[in-house]
């Protein structure tokens, strides 16, 4: 009898089979020799030892720990600042990619600071490429495989292995880009910027924003967040959050003071300056050469 395996999920496997037999499979784990018996039919396999059947190291929060401790050691050494969120899908032929590559060379010489993203294509490398320009140190929590990608790389096209931590976690990941944002000192001049994205973007977007809410960022200062939004990106999900606000799902507010909305490279520059109090003839020279520029 022949089967091929089809995926999993979680600890189930699924296989495709044309016999409807039973099939047991003998596993090895943590040393000791386990029978699973299954009971096959025709498209696909059920357990009677379900949580036995592990083929990655997803079951084991020990694994999860240890990555995340190897993502506070990365931002201990590189140093927190702005995290960047965007979309890995927007290349260099893009509008946004120009101006993402602007604005992460402006913040970067405005703040003196490392740029953290998730390491991979689209505006990620943008907002990289643009600290790079300015001469700034980057970090990156890169996944195996962005969205947009057919294929899966565990390792930057062109950042030294030093700078970037490739994770098999999600959840690791996250912890990575909340805390390269952190605050534990005046000194520290950190950000969140929000870039264009999709659902990724969106969803460690709304995390970072749920956290500043509820004041569990772990941060002892506050975070200046920023929503670019680029050639009215983002203005439908503003009417919606303001439809929020009418349903009573959120309160008059209480979104706007969470973030600033920025339409432009220039108006986050000014308000990054505003938010650290930065002298008026340092704010001066970056508009200058921004403008120079566009």
């Amino acid at each position: 009898m022949g089967f091929s395996v089809l995926g999993s999920l979680g600890s189930h496997v699924f296989v495709r089979t044309s016999h409807p037999r039973p099939l047991t499979i003998q596993s090895v784990r943590e040393r000791e020799w386990r029978n699973i018996s299954f009971k096959l039919s025709r498209s696909k396999v059920m357990s009677s030892k379900s949580e036995l059947v592990d083929f990655d190291e997803r079951t084991s929060p020990i694994e999860v720990r240890k990555e995340i401790e190897r993502c506070y050691e990365l931002i201990h050494r590189l140093g927190r600042g702005v995290v960047y969120l965007g979309s890995s899908r927007m290349g260099p032929d893009h509008s946004h990619y120009l101006q993402v590559l602007e604005l992460g060379r402006e913040i970067a010489n405005l703040l003196e600071c490392t740029s953290w993203t998730g390491a991979g294509p689209g505006l990620m490398d943008a907002a990289t490429k643009g600290a790079l320009q300015a001469g700034k140190p980057v970090g990156g929590f890169k996944i195996g495989k962005e969205a947009g990608e057919w294929t899966a790389s565990n390792y930057h096209p062109y950042l030294p292995s030093e700078v970037y931590l490739t994770c098999r976690f999600f959840s690791a990941r996250k912890h990575g880009l909340v805390d390269a944002a952190v605050r534990s000192s005046s000194a520290d001049k950190t950000a969140v910027v929000a870039l264009p994205g999709g659902i990724g973007t969106l969803d460690e977007m709304f995390e970072i924003l749920a956290l500043i809410q509820l004041q569990r960022i772990g941060s002892e200062l506050p975070v200046p967040f920023l929503l670019m939004n680029y050639d009215t990106f983002y203005s439908k999900l503003l009417d919606f959050l303001d439809d929020c606000e009418v349903w009573g799902t959120l309160s008059k507010g209480e979104v706007s003071s969470l973030w600033k909305v920025c339409d432009s490279n220039s108006e986050a520059l000014s308000y990054l300056a505003e938010f650290y109090n930065l002298h008026a003839s340092d704010k001066d020279n970056h508009e200058k050469e921004l403008l120079s520029a566009s």
